[in-house]
């Protein structure tokens, strides 16, 4: 087990906002920066990070927490393989509790898909160095291909000899179990190996670890798959990856550029020559999960193609969703009979990146010049293809570009802009009407496998007739449309007191260890929680009840009240209510000091200011439970039995004590009380 003391030094060492950059391309948005959150689909950024509180919090999906969490929600890590990961980047030596061998032992349990595809890779890239097989044969097809030594040992490439079961053998008397090896599609149903008489290219997540490999035939004449690949797996969601997004997502970031191509080779000959924004689709037509996982480093994609026209147009065909995703496409057609391997070894680095520059055409106007050719003077072919440029067109988000797209067809295609402009309105339409249906079906289905209902006819004819109509085309991509996250629903239905008991719970969280009074070295929270000790049963919010009450304990216990102790709660409600708090969805502009030179004056800034925030606000929140109680007192005394005369004397006691503090605590407020 990690000591506490590591688990401190690496959640402090850690930038947030280097962890999260690796990842994500982040821009600056005042104190915080700002990008698409990696954790569920959108258009809109709502992913936020804050350097100064070192925490990441999604706006859209809820997601929230420091570096630690950030690895753990995507690289699906669990907190000891996160902690170590970040510890192994900062070169921090962790303190364990254990001993090494338990601890080797647990980590070898929870990533054993992981070790056993890296012990696949070492072995694949043994055969190819080691071997008289996989030099004459592996080694000298790469070397064919003019990849370097550094290079071929730097995207794993490897060879897998001819042998039924070579691999299988070695992994099992090495230890590993072949039911793993068999799950990661290593060994056969049969016990054979999967991978023989092939050259290997192994298969990265985007952190670089490998999840996949797949195997390249050489012989000719064979019938047999050029390429054969891993089966998906818990680690590998083929839709998901992009072969050598590992070692491009730097460079993707810096240049606001993804190149696209189709085989790994493109992608390793490309990178050889310095050219590292570049990824490949490993042979399949673009998914919307890898359109996302481009989008997460920038929304510019360069797609390079070098088929003939009839293969391009069926390529362009699944282009769509990419305009969906609002991103700006751009299409480089290589000369015939060229892939960007061949073109780039024959013209050279300089020649070949000049060309890309020189023929990227924007995608709609590609894509009509290329309908336009095949059309001719047909005028019913015309009038398909103009039909399929505004669908492509009515796909993307942005009215504005939509707009121009328009214009620009209009001219291209010879039809009054007017006609194009109503026939996209329509299709618009259409795809939002379709998207919320889809969505009302998806939920209705949801809800029936929660609910354990049986499951609906295949026949959906009986929707109901009146749905509302489909909203307009600036509300289909509008981020205030989105249903909000519960915790986000919980504080926009908040009421009563509410506000004043999350008021109270956030300076326990935020400040609760900062010293409030420097004389008595006086902490933030002991002030707090020994003002409010007799009424920390009236807590409306259960919640905001059990972090006081913990406070409470933890303060008597003389043990640490920080913003560290709840995002690391082991109460997931607890942690995102931490979140929520440590990073709402407002932010103080800098503007007003570093631009206008305009600063408080009578008060500290918001993140200082907590002496008095701590005093104003347990003086609401206690005007608010006073008058509660004497509510309370005054219910009893309407309802009591006035022959009961010592009773009734006691409860007026207590009302008028009740009501002195009520009234002093009124009148620091200006307020005018009035019980019911």
């Amino acid at each position: 087990m990690i000591s506490q003391k590591s688990i401190r030094e690496i959640i402090e060492t850690a930038r947030i906002e280097d962890v999260v950059g690796d990842y994500v391309n982040l821009k600056r948005a005042g104190s915080n920066l700002k990008g698409l959150c990696p954790f569920h689909g959108e258009k809109t950024p709502s992913f936020s990070v804050s350097p100064s509180k070192n925490i990441f919090k999604c706006f859209g999906c809820g997601k929230g927490g420091d570096s630690v969490h950030f690895l753990m929600e995507h690289e699906q890590l669990t907190y000891p393989e996160a902690l170590r990961q970040l510890a192994e980047r900062y070169n921090i030596e962790i303190e364990e509790t254990q001993t090494s061998s338990q601890n080797i032992q647990e980590r070898q349990k929870q990533e054993s898909l992981f070790l056993i595809n890296q012990y696949a890779l070492k072995y694949f890239q043994d055969q190819l160095f080691d071997t008289d097989e996989g030099k004459s044969i592996g080694l000298s097809y790469f070397k064919q291909r003019g990849f370097r030594e550094e290079t071929i040992r730097k995207f794993g490439l490897g060879y897998a000899s001819k042998s039924r079961d070579a691999f299988t053998l070695k992994a099992t008397t090495d230890g590993y179990k072949v039911d793993l090896l068999k799950s990661l599609g290593l060994t056969s149903q049969y016990g054979r190996d999967f991978f023989r008489d092939r050259v290997m290219f192994t298969i990265f997540n985007p952190s670089g670890k490998p999840v996949a490999f797949a195997g390249r035939i050489l012989q000719k004449d064979v019938k047999a798959p050029k390429y054969i690949n891993s089966p998906e797996t818990d680690i590998y969601v083929k839709n998901k990856v992009l072969y050598g997004v590992n070692f491009a997502k730097r460079t993707i970031r810096k240049q606001d550029e993804c190149i696209l191509v189709e085989g790994y080779t493109d992608v390793i000959s490309l990178h050889q020559a310095g050219i590292e924004n570049v990824v490949a689709s490993s042979g399949t037509s673009l998914t919307e999960g890898q359109i996302q996982l481009i989008r997460r480093y920038s929304q510019n994609i360069k797609i390079l193609y070098d088929g003939d026209a009839a293969g391009i147009k069926a390529a362009l065909r699944g282009l769509d969703m990419v305009l969906e995703q609002d991103m700006n496409v751009r299409i480089v057609l290589l000369p015939e009979g060229e892939d960007p391997d061949s073109y780039l070894q024959r013209v050279g680095t300089t020649a070949f990146q000049e060309y890309l520059d020189k023929e990227a055409s924007d995608f709609i106007l590609f894509k009509t010049n290329l309908l336009l050719k095949e059309a001719a003077n047909d005028p019913i072919k015309k009038s398909q293809l103009i039909k399929d440029i505004v669908d492509s067109i009515a796909r993307i988000p942005d009215p504005i570009k939509r707009s121009v797209y328009v214009k620009q067809c209009a001219h291209a295609v010879g039809v009054e802009e007017e006609i194009l402009v109503v026939e996209v309105n329509k299709m618009v339409t259409g795809h939002i009407r379709r998207k919320r249906q889809k969505e009302r079906i998806d939920e209705r289905q949801k809800n029936r496998r929660q609910s354990g209902a049986a499951p609906p006819p295949s026949d959906w004819s009986g929707l109901s007739s009146q749905e509302p109509p489909p909203p307009s085309e600036e509300e289909g991509s509008n981020y205030a449309d989105r249903p909000l996250p519960p915790q986000e629903q919980s504080r926009a239905s908040a009421s009563g007191d509410e506000f004043q008991e999350k008021d109270i719970i956030r300076l326990l969280i935020t400040f609760g260890d900062q010293i409030f009074d420097p004389e008595d070295q006086l902490s933030v929270a002991a002030y707090i929680l020994g003002n409010i000790e007799d009424v920390l049963d009236e807590f409306d919010n259960k919640q905001y009840e059990q972090v006081a009450k913990e406070c409470y304990q933890r303060l008597l216990n003389k043990e640490e009240i920080n913003p560290h102790f709840f995002l690391n709660h082991t109460d997931e409600d607890v942690r995102r209510l931490a979140i929520d708090i440590l990073h709402p969805p407002f932010d103080f502009s800098p503007n007003w000091a570093e631009k206008w030179d305009i600063t408080l004056q009578t008060q500290l800034n918001p993140e200082k200011n907590f002496t008095k925030d701590s005093i104003k606000s347990i003086e609401r929140f206690k005007l608010k439970k006073i008058i509660r109680l004497c509510q309370r007192n005054q219910e009893k005394i309407r309802t009591m039995d006035f022959s009961d005369a010592d009773e009734l004397r006691k409860l007026l006691m207590v009302q008028q004590k009740l009501n002195n503090i009520r009234n002093e605590l009124a009148k620091k407020f200006g307020s005018t009380v009035t019980l019911k």
